[in-house]
């Protein structure tokens, strides 16, 4: 593992300079499909995870050149502080401006993610007990989806580091209100919970990305874990620690899960074998590496090697790109949303972010 993480790392920084040309200084990368690069702009809700991947890869090089590009991209990407569109500013601030905090102590880099939370929780309706996720539509009244769960983080470090105490008792509470609304009586959660904003009841349970409204979407599964995981490490409540090892249970004992325990993109997909989604395997390991920090001895093992698993399989030739293609992506074969045809058997940027997160986890931790 030690050489492999290694080996991992040197490609990334070779890799993510090819990344970094074929992005203009004013946009975001966001994938790469038809041979072409896809970039994004700053509004985008992935737009952080570049600029945190590389301060991840600078933290485990020290390498100037990844240092100045993770520089470049926050500026472009330090508006967003008070974005207001929708929930993912804690994965558009806390992922890039968190890490550049975490590893230099540039009190700049704080003060962003301070006003980041201030801001997010505009979108907290105190009628459903959770932050809304996305805006009404045509379709959603008042939708929370369960990735939310990862954007709790940066109200918790917020609060955690002098802030005010409001944003961990809304990240508590939107925390319970999923644990209650979102899952199944087998662990698994459904993409959407919708609800009507003046009672507070709930209008259906779908899942906009899974293959129907009572499949486990994987990656869906994978935000779960790693949210209650995350939730656990703030506040030391058990709940979130008995409910996160209820979903690492789930998806370690799926039978539609692969040998390499890379899953496909809906673990009830119509048709298995179907596409992996590599996204949702890195997310999974690294959230795995972490609940084996609080788990018993004989959980921890369980957790850390199914993340081994994992993380080897994401550095076969099966899932990494070969030097100098994928656009400069780490990871090929994620799926956004396949029902939508968006996305389908490409890199992104959110699949490299949690890759790399697990491998540096696991030499941190585990070597």
């Amino acid at each position: 593992m030690r050489r492999l993480i290694d080996d991992n790392m040197r490609f990334a920084v070779w890799q993510y300079a090819v990344l970094k040309d074929s992005t203009p200084a004013n946009r975001m990368p966001r994938t790469f499909q038809h041979g072409k690069s896809v970039t994004s702009n700053t509004e985008w809700w992935c737009s952080g995870f570049y600029p945190g991947t590389l301060w991840y890869l600078y933290e485990y090089t020290k390498d100037a050149q990844v240092k100045a590009e993770a520089e470049r991209r926050l500026t472009i990407l330090e508006k967003e502080k008070r974005y207001t569109g929708n929930h993912d500013i804690g994965f558009m601030i806390y992922c890039s401006f968190g890490n550049a905090y975490r590893i230099t102590g540039d009190k700049k880099y704080k003060d962003v993610i301070d006003t980041a939370a201030v801001y997010q929780v505009t979108r907290y309706r105190p009628s459903i007990h959770a932050i809304q996720s996305w805006n009404k539509s045509s379709r959603l009244n008042c939708p929370v989806i369960i990735d939310n769960m990862m954007n709790l983080e940066q109200l918790l470090w917020v609060a955690q580091q002098g802030g005010d105490p409001k944003f961990r008792t809304i990240a508590e509470t939107h925390a319970n209100t999923t644990l209650k609304n979102h899952y199944r009586p087998d662990h698994s959660t459904f993409h959407i919970v919708d609800y009507d904003l003046n009672t507070g009841a709930i209008l259906k349970k779908v899942n906009g990305q899974g293959a129907h409204d009572t499949s486990a979407w994987s990656r869906g599964q994978a935000w779960g874990l790693y949210g209650f995981t995350m939730m656990y490490r703030f506040t030391k409540n058990n709940v979130y620690l008995q409910h996160a090892q209820h979903i690492a249970d789930f998806i370690l004992r799926h039978p539609n899960l692969p040998a390499d325990k890379i899953p496909y993109w809906d673990y009830n997909a119509p048709q298995i074998p179907t596409n992996r989604d590599a996204s949702a395997g890195a997310i999974a390991a690294s959230a795995l590496l972490e609940l084996g920090q609080y788990a018993s001895k004989a959980d921890r093992e369980r957790y850390v090697d199914a993340a081994a698993v994992m993380l080897k399989a994401l550095s076969s030739d099966a899932y990494r790109a070969k030097p100098g293609e994928n656009g400069g992506f780490l990871l090929q074969h994620s799926v956004g949303h396949f029902l939508g045809n968006s996305e389908v058997d490409v890199p992104l940027t959110y699949a490299d972010y949690y890759f790399v997160e697990g491998l540096l986890r696991y030499k941190k931790w585990y070597l």
